[in-house]
């Protein structure tokens, strides 16, 4: 899969599973919430780390940025 995710994108998407995470630790969300952001929170670091997003992929959508030739 070609990357299409820039570095800006890459690290919001950790912070925003960070936040679910402290969230998680601390008390503030549980059950079913807990649960979806949970795997919305692993599929952002997934994303993050492997620097493709499936969903940008039918769009066409890429955050890297403009190459300069």
């Amino acid at each position: 899969m070609p990357k299409n995710m820039g570095l800006i994108d890459r690290i919001i998407r950790i912070a925003a599973a960070i936040v679910v995470v402290v969230l998680f630790i601390t008390g503030q969300i549980n059950g079913t919430a807990a649960i979806i952001l949970g795997i919305l929170a692993a599929v952002f670091i997934v994303t993050s780390l492997i620097g493709t997003c499936p969903l940008y992929l039918p769009f066409k959508f890429d955050t890297r940025g403009k190459k300069k030739d």
